[in-house]
């Protein structure tokens, strides 16, 4: 039972993060999930693809509740989502073939260092500078299969990715944080169809998942994300975010360092 208080008291915690900051919350769900499978005994050599493929699942519903606040807002660029939806569910689809094809101990050092560079961004506020217009449609789904592919390898929404290109061509920070949120549905939905099938094909999962996705984590991570999302979704029009972003920033630091040690120590 304290296992499923874990599950819902980080879907609470990261589900305001996820609303404020516009992203999926992967950064921080995927090493928390990672140790508590490791206590539970769940995963084995599969550890790291079950809580990229839970944490992908989890995303769904934190992308749902955020980007339906953000909208609320008038903070969706609908164009934007239109346009980059299709390279996003080719990119997931293909990220997540990619993760089943490698092992535990290179995942983990390809997480780790992109939540180093992530968390770096986020401490530093580096924002980049808007000077060009939108590409076309074409180059939007291109851009879209760059973003869905990473996405699913380190089990994100693409916040961190999607909010920079969106800055860089002219949008402003708060639609570009409210598009983010919406972008990680089809993120998150292609995601997850990729890990559950890649999942399948393996006989030697714990009892409780469907492919790399573990099905009580995603109920109670998803019950705590319903109260909280919202929540951050609406703080991102009142509170110092940049202030939280550095905070947060501290926080991927330790996380991903933890989880560096554990395989090269």
């Amino acid at each position: 039972m304290e296992w499923y208080f874990a599950y819902l008291a980080l879907g609470i915690f990261v589900g305001f993060f996820a609303g404020l900051f516009g992203i999926g919350g992967g950064l921080v769900l995927v090493p928390v999930l990672t140790w508590l499978f490791e206590m539970q005994h769940l995963g084995g050599a599969q550890n790291l693809h079950l809580a990229l493929g839970t944490s992908m699942a989890a995303i769904i519903y934190t992308a749902i509740f955020s980007a339906r606040t953000h909208h609320a807002h008038g903070a969706v660029n609908l164009q934007v989502v239109r346009n980059m939806t299709p390279g996003l569910l080719l990119g997931t689809l293909l990220g997540t073939l990619f993760a089943s094809m490698v092992s535990q101990f290179y995942l983990t050092i390809f997480f780790a260092l992109f939540v180093y560079f992530a968390a770096t961004k986020m401490l530093l506020d580096l924002q980049p500078k808007a000077n060009r217009p939108l590409p076309g449609r074409a180059g939007m789904t291109l851009v879209g299969i760059g973003i869905g592919a990473v996405s699913s390898l380190v089990s994100i929404g693409g916040g961190t990715l999607s909010v920079p290109f969106m800055m860089r061509h002219n949008i402003s920070i708060k639609h570009a944080i409210g598009t983010s949120a919406a972008l990680g549905l089809p993120i998150a939905l292609g995601g997850t169809v990729g890990y559950i099938s890649t999942g399948l094909m393996l006989a030697t999962l714990p009892s409780g998942t469907l492919g790399f996705v573990y099905l009580p984590a995603v109920f109670l991570l998803a019950i705590g994300s319903a109260f909280t999302t919202p929540l951050g979704a609406k703080a991102t029009h009142r509170l110092p975010i940049k202030l939280l972003r550095r905070g947060f920033s501290l926080l991927l630091f330790i996380l991903a360092t933890r989880m560096l040690l554990k395989v090269l120590v």
